[in-house]
């Protein structure tokens, strides 16, 4: 049995189709191509466009209604939507389900190019500079309605003049950014 295994595992390798989708990376042209398409999909089928970072506040919702706390009368999730997210749950939330979805795409596509590892932690300074990132980042997404993909992607696919300023902004920042940590962590 271990035989067969090893088998079908040696011809997987040399598969030139599992090495063209699999293993090798996309290129960047095939790579924003097909994020075009996943975004003219999920604006057909769901009628919105596509976002990621707003289910993390339902999350947080979610999250803090089930330690005891109320958000009902919190502007963000007073409207009768924002209650009937709130109340529909997390199964029958689309939002979230794209977010699992892209997770496990990620988790995937990681594992079969062979690039998961797990490595030692470098210093305190590395864990600071990405837990004081991350909240930026995250703050920052939910202040612009939406992140690279909701603000970018859905602004500028809907023809929107904010998805071009927010384009403008996030260039601007990540030179900023960059410069920074530079300075900071190099």
């Amino acid at each position: 049995m271990e035989n067969k295994k090893t088998k079908f595992f040696d011809r997987m390798k040399s598969n030139e189709y599992y090495i063209k989708w699999l293993k090798n990376p996309f290129t960047y042209v095939t790579a924003a191509v097909l994020l075009s398409l996943f975004q003219i999909v999920t604006l057909a089928v769901s009628k919105n466009p596509w976002g990621v970072s707003g289910a993390f506040a339902v999350w947080g919702a979610w999250i803090f209604e089930a330690v005891g706390g109320s958000v009902d009368k919190w502007y963000y999730f007073a409207s009768p939507g924002a209650q009937a997210t709130l109340n529909g749950g997390l199964l029958n939330h689309p939002d979230s389900w794209r977010n699992f979805g892209i997770i496990a795409g990620a988790l995937a596509a990681t594992l079969l190019a062979s690039g998961f590892k797990l490595k030692k932690i470098k210093s305190f300074k590395q864990v600071a500079a990405a837990v004081i990132g991350g909240l930026m980042m995250g703050y920052g997404a939910r202040l612009a309605f939406g992140c690279n993909i909701g603000a970018l992607y859905g602004g500028i696919a809907s023809l929107s003049l904010s998805g071009w300023v927010f384009a403008v902004g996030m260039f601007l920042g990540a030179i900023v950014g960059s410069k920074l940590l530079v300075k900071f962590f190099m």
